[in-house]
């Protein structure tokens, strides 16, 4: 088996990734227009996620680092 085929199988479609996400399909669309995630779009009606990606966006742009304490 080779990477490419390793890949492609862990994407998932737009519904598929807001049901993982416990969000509406167009709070993905949202993301996507504003490119807060990362996408694959084989064609203008096609978006494809890597789930694992995804969250690494969102918890970097949304998570606040705890404070240090003195």
């Amino acid at each position: 088996m080779n990477d490419s085929t390793t890949s492609a199988s862990q994407l998932v479609r737009k519904r598929q990734l807001a049901t993982l996400l416990s969000v509406s399909p167009r709070t993905v669309d949202t993301w996507v227009a504003k490119r807060m995630i990362p996408f694959i779009e084989p064609n203008p009606r096609l978006h494809l996620f890597d789930p694992a990606a995804v969250k690494s966006a969102l918890v970097a742009q949304f998570v606040v680092p705890a404070r240090i304490a003195r």
